[in-house]
Order: structure tokens, then C-alpha cells, then sequence
């Protein structure tokens, strides 16, 4: 009798793979596919983590005359692996593999081109990468991809895959941070063997599933409507974005002289969607406010008219049918933290968490022992001034309270890598304190 197959199809292998993978759900990952098949085990993967799926492109050196023999790899970032064993086992001269790697450089090239067109790679540097592929037998493709990714600086490297002969997985293990895999095989020698359909999967079936996956997820030009938040007796323009499955609602309050259009914030807006949170940014100040603060710089100080507003926003979601079932958090910049912080306090039943970036908390005076929502305040350590405004305000919080401090980055976090670490930090405290509280609450 011949082996059970284990899965029915690489879809079916993705969706038993991603229940390993479950609990890197919280560190909204990213998650890279090896085309082709490896895309159709990603997209589940992607799906079931909500997470966006992209591919990093790989192409086999194989050797003159035996091209399905792997002798190494190449990957798109430029990274070569050579198996020189084999290589000097088969008599391969470097003239001849120096031919093969620049034949599929070439289509490394055009792969890049047909599946991902004019996008550019994706960030990885930060983030926690899911590499995925449909099996692994020898493991030369997605070194190449591994050692390639881990120059670019991820916070966590994690391969996937169905199933692997366990001496490669364990040769792999050495490059990543962790491993996912269902069924280590010592006998493995097709991959296809493991799957009741192993059929080839085309560049037309990648191109669709990736233009799938990104649907799925909300994107800056697409997810934000914009509209007109009734603050008290002010109109203000925001925008508002909620995800599929929303699990909670940032408000943003942004700092002194900027607005709702704050780069900034509408980069760590973008990266809590992933996290499965809706988001709402809106400007604390009318158009005639804004040309008065432009002369005087009076009203960006006004903490307490920046509070009211932000507590006029906060009634005014919550009384919306979209929302009113989402926790609440607020993330505050600059002066809006100290306006975050007063608004926390006037409506501890509501907010459920504060995130504060390059904060004032001292501004919000008084307001701050009555501050019971979890609060995390995230400065820069070459920001030295506001540092120590930060950690003398840290004591007087009421509620759970954390000072996290990104290393070398100023008051606007401009180094490379800073901006990330912010969108991090908030999106696992919100995770923390507003979608697994509410899961817990309804368990």
C-alpha cells in the first residue's frame, strides 16, 4: 500500500499549517510565500493571521545538464547559495555556475515583474516575517530567501512549511527563529507524495490569490472615508478606517501645529489595521482655530479645549452603529498625549487603553492620577528632555503603566527602524489591553 496522503491540497496544508502559527497573530506579521506553490499554502496562512502576503522570488541553480538537480540558489535581494559539496562533487566549474546564477538572475528579474509589478519590496526590517513554502526536501531555494531576509533586519524570522525531510529542517533551523512544520519526514523524496492534489500551480494562480490577499486587507487609499466629526459644537474633518473584524477603535489625537494629515500617525494607523483595529484621525482644531494657532501657537497648548474635542469624538463613534461595539484606545502625540490622557480620565468606563508617542504627558496636570486605562509611554532615547518629562509623569499614572524607550531615535523617531518599533509597540498594546480583554470578556 502506498503512504496516506496528508493533505488534500496546498490550501488545505496552509489552513492545518496556520493553526501552528497562531500565536504570532499578535505581532502582525508579515508573510512571505516562495512562488508558486508556496503562495497557495501563504494565502491561507495570511488569511487565517490577517496578515498581508507577498512573495519573495527564488530561483534554483541547477546543474548543466540535470536542471531539477538544485546546486544552489538565488534570491531577489541578491543573496547566492552555492552547495559547494555538490558543486565540486559534479565537477561544476565556477565559469559554468557563474553562467547558471546570471541565466537566473534573469528570471529571478521577471518574476519580480510579474508578480509584484511596480510595488516595492516589502518592509521588512522590524517585523516578524512568516517565510512559507508547500515542503522542503533539500532546502537550497529557501536558505537563499532566508539568509537574503535576515540581512534586512527583521525583529523575528519564522519558516513555515507542510512538511520537510528533518535533517534540512534542522539545518534551516540555524538561519530562522523559529520553525512551523506538521510532518518531518526522514524518508521524504517528493514533496508531492504528502498531497492528494500536488498539481502545478501557474503565474496566472499567484498573480490572482496575491491581488485576493490584498483585498482583504485595507490599504491606505482604499479603506479611509472620509467624513465630519461632530466634537461638541465643532464639525471636524477625520478620516475613518475600520478592518474586517474590527477588534477595537484608535482615536488619534495629534500634536502640537499638525493635524489628522500627520505622516506619522497615519503610518502607525496603517500598521494597527493589520493588528485588526479600526482607526480614527480627525483634526482637533476647526480651519479658523488652525490659522489662529499659525500666528500665536496658543491653541496647540490649549489642553483642555484639545480634551473636550477629543471626548466630543469619542461619544460621537461610539453613538455610530459601526462602532459602538468596539473597546476604545486612544494614541496621542506630542500635546495630544496630555489631551489623550485628560480624556482617559473623564471617561474610564469607555477608554481602554492610551498609548502615547513622544508625549506631554505632564501636561495633563492632575488628570493624571485619575488615569486608570493601561497607558504606555513610548520616547525616544535621544530625545532626552522629554524623556525625563516622561518618566517623572510615568509615577503618577493610577493604572498599569509602561515606559518603553526606542533606542537612538529623536522626538519625531526619523532613524530607520524607529517609526516601526512605535507601530509595534502600540499595536501589541492595544492587542493586549483592547481585543484580548474583549475576547476574554466574551469567553
Amino acid at each position: 500500500m502506498g503512504r496516506a496522503k496528508l493533505f488534500q491540497d496546498r490550501r488545505d496544508a496552509g489552513r492545518r499549517l496556520a493553526q501552528l502559527l497562531s500565536g504570532y497573530r499578535s505581532e502582525a506579521p508579515l508573510v512571505l510565500a516562495l512562488p508558486r506553490g508556496g503562495v497557495e499554502v501563504g494565502y491561507e496562512v495570511a488569511r487565517a493571521l490577517g496578515a498581508p502576503l507577498d512573495v519573495w522570488i527564488v530561483r534554483k541553480l541547477g546543474a548543466p545538464g540535470q536542471p531539477e538537480l538544485g546546486v544552489g540558489a538565488i534570491s531577489e535581494g541578491g543573496e547566492v547559495y552555492v552547495d559547494r559539496n555538490l558543486v565540486a562533487l559534479l565537477g561544476i566549474s565556477e565559469s559554468e555556475l557563474a553562467e547558471i546564477a546570471e541565466q537566473q538572475a534573469a528570471e529571478v528579474e521577471r518574476g519580480v515583474r510579474r508578480f509584484r509589478g511596480d510595488r516595492p519590496m516589502p518592509p521588512v526590517e522590524g517585523r516578524t516575517v512568516i517565510v512559507v513554502d508547500d515542503g522542503i526536501a533539500t532546502g537550497g531555494t529557501v536558505r537563499a530567501a532566508l539568509r537574503d531576509l535576515r540581512k534586512r533586519s527583521p525583529r523575528r524570522l519564522v519558516l513555515a512549511v507542510p512538511v520537510a525531510a528533518p535533517s534540512s529542517l534542522s539545518s534551516l533551523s540555524r538561519e530562522v527563529d523559529g520553525v512551523a512544520c506538521i510532518e518531518e519526514d526522514p524518508g521524504l523524496q517528493a514533496i508531492g507524495a504528502y498531497y492528494e492534489d500536488f498539481s502545478q500551480t501557474s503565474d496566472d494562480a499567484v498573480a490572482q490569490l496575491l491581488a485576493e490577499a490584498q483585498r482583504e486587507l485595507p490599504r491606505a487609499e482604499e479603506a479611509e472615508r472620509p467624513l465630519f466629526v461632530e466634537a461638541g459644537t465643532a464639525a471636524l474633518p477625520g478620516d475613518l478606517a475600520i478592518p474586517e473584524r474590527a477588534g477595537g477603535l484608535v482615536i488619534f489625537a495629534h500634536g502640537s501645529g499638525s493635524s489628522r494629515r500627520s505622516p506619522r500617525n497615519r503610518s502607525v494607523a496603517e500598521a494597527l489595521w493589520r493588528w485588526g483595529l479600526a482607526t480614527l484621525l480627525f483634526d482637533l482644531l476647526t480651519d479658523e482655530e488652525e490659522a489662529e494657532d499659525r500666528r500665536n501657537t496658543r491653541l496647540r497648548f490649549d489642553i483642555d479645549l484639545l480634551a473636550r474635542r477629543l471626548i466630543g469624538a469619542t461619544d460621537w463613534a461610539l453613538a455610530r452603529p459601526e462602532l459602538r461595539h468596539l473597546a476604545v484606545g486612544y494614541f496621542g502625540a506630542s500635546t495630544g498625549a496630555a489631551a489623550a490622557l485628560i480624556a482617559a480620565a473623564a471617561r474610564p468606563r469607555v477608554v481602554g487603553a492610551v498609548v502615547s508617542r513622544g508625549g506631554r504627558p505632564d501636561l495633563a496636570g492632575a488628570a493624571l492620577a485619575m488615569v486608570r486605562a493601561p497607558t504606555l509611554l513610548i520616547v525616544g532615547s535621544a530625545d532626552t528632555a522629554v524623556l525625563a518629562l516622561n518618566q517623572s509623569a510615568l509615577d503618577g499614572l493610577a493604572g498599569p503603566r509602561r515606559l518603553a524607550v526606542v533606542p537612538s531615535a529623536t522626538h519625531l523617531f526619523e532613524e530607520p527602524g524607529a517609526l516601526a518599533a512605535v507601530a509595534r509597540l502600540a499595536g501589541e498594546w492595544f492587542a493586549q489591553h483592547l481585543i484580548a480583554r474583549r475576547d476574554e470578556a466574551r469567553a
